[in-house]
């Protein structure tokens, strides 16, 4: 390969240096970020196209099925009623996911350290994952009231609890054996081995059940508020626009909890890289 061959191709240059005149390396990165993101883009756009198109073409009434121009419209119009209540749905979303997962967190310690924990409580955390918790929310109502936001985080946190605790219970106990015994050539105690060997294992478990448990926690707080809550939530307001066939209003709400989830979701995956820039999972993504 000459010198001539370098000159004239950017991507040879971002292979062995990071560090090139003229962003070469930068321009590569967005490339290849185009790439990755691109069709996703590409796909929502033409849905939302054939979205706006299929009810033009079969006349569909808006009042079952409006069209992303008026949803766009109406969110624009109501902007500061969907987001104020966007905005109560996701504190108690936060909070709920928070409690939860402190818990969660908690409890995969407890039942790591003692053999005897574990294998008397996982067998009831798996059962009692698989029961659908969201009708926990009537009973949330009365135990904390209808109109108290700790009922929702309470079912958010049933909900987030259970994937945390499962999780970071796996990550601390499936551990290379040849790990733990180099710490116990070094007469490492039991906290030393936690600490640096079981909490950075878990790691990745711990954060692959915390984006499940945020994108969870938003729609477990919107479902909870379907059986009342004030009137400033997104789940409430969703369904009196629906019962009053007001669909625009309700797909808008729609999007705002999209947003929010989605930013819930972004925020645990900035501090996943913040945390643990050293998993190789995101070494390979540089």
């Amino acid at each position: 390969m000459t010198k001539h061959d370098f000159d004239h191709d950017p991507d040879i240059y971002a292979a062995f240096d990071t560090d090139l005149p003229g962003g070469t390396t930068r321009t590569g990165s967005l490339i290849r970020a185009l790439r990755k993101y691109l069709p996703a883009v590409t796909i929502f756009v033409a849905g939302l196209l054939l979205w706006e198109l299929a009810v033009n073409v079969f006349s569909i009434e808006s009042f079952l099925l409006p069209k992303p121009s008026v949803i766009l419209s109406t969110l624009r119009d109501e902007f500061a009623v969907i987001w104020s209540a966007g905005l109560n749905t996701f504190k108690e979303a936060l909070g709920g996911f928070a409690i939860g997962s402190v818990a969660g967190v908690g409890m995969a310690l407890a039942t790591s350290r003692w053999l005897a924990v574990r294998e008397g409580l996982m067998p009831f955390a798996i059962a009692a994952n698989s029961t659908p918790i969201i009708a926990l929310a009537p009973i949330m109502n009365i135990w904390f009231g209808i109109t108290d936001p700790v009922a929702k985080m309470a079912v958010v946190a049933v909900i987030v609890f259970f994937p945390v605790m499962i999780n970071t219970v796996r990550g601390l106990t499936d551990v290379d054996p040849s790990e733990l015994e180099l710490m116990r050539s070094y007469a490492a105690s039991a906290g030393q081995m936690a600490r640096r060997v079981r909490l950075p294992n878990a790691l990745p478990y711990l954060f692959s059940a915390l984006k499940v448990g945020s994108a969870l926690s938003v729609i477990a707080a919107i479902v909870a508020e379907y059986f009342g809550g004030p009137r400033d939530a997104l789940g409430v307001y969703i369904s009196q626009q629906a019962a009053l066939f007001h669909l625009a209003e309700a797909w808008a709400a729609i999007v705002v909890g999209t947003v929010l989830g989605v930013a819930f979701y972004t925020a645990i995956l900035v501090a996943e890289r913040l945390v643990m820039p050293w998993h190789v999972s995101l070494r390979s993504e540089n």
